[in-house]
């Protein structure tokens, strides 16, 4: 079995590897990682601008192979928070036909963050070194925005799982 990841990110194919590792007909399956471009900003502002950077993650790498994985992270509205925002990963999975998906749990971005994201079109990752929280600039193939906000509490492998 071939499962293709839409990423050359550690962090995200680490985590697909992982899980897939729990399941006793995916353990054996040959996993390949290419860079595909998810066709969306690099800051995605809306849970469908999200879902669709997944999904075009996972059907531009679906060749050959049983599964393709497509992950995705951005903002979504979300009512009676302090932003309005808030930050969550999706995970598109593509069989050439159809998609599944799954959501992360969310978290939300300190105001500043969101207000450098909107206001000077910056990704999370130069939002969070704009506001002084990390010096960084790989940020989302280490322990991610999540592990800055949670002192390490939570990974950014552990939240993309």
């Amino acid at each position: 079995m071939k499962i293709r990841i839409g990423s050359k990110n550690g962090v995200k194919v680490g985590a697909v590897a992982e899980v897939l590792a729990l399941y006793d007909d995916l353990r054996e399956a040959e996993i390949f990682a290419e860079e595909v471009d998810s066709v969306v900003s690099a800051q995605p502002k809306s849970i469908d601008e999200t879902m669709l950077g997944a999904m075009n993650r996972a059907r531009g790498v679906f060749k050959d192979c049983t599964h393709s994985f497509g992950i995705e992270s951005g903002l979504m509205v979300v009512p009676n928070t302090k932003t309005g925002y808030m930050d969550v990963c999706v995970c598109a999975i593509y069989d050439g036909k159809e998609f599944s998906f799954g959501l992360s749990s969310a978290l939300e971005f300190p105001r500043e963050v969101t207000r450098l994201i909107f206001n000077e079109k910056v990704d999370a990752t130069q939002a969070f070194n704009k506001a002084g929280l990390t010096t960084d600039p790989q940020i989302g193939s280490a322990e991610g925005v999540i592990g800055i906000l949670t002192k390490g509490r939570l990974t950014r492998k552990d939240y993309t799982k």
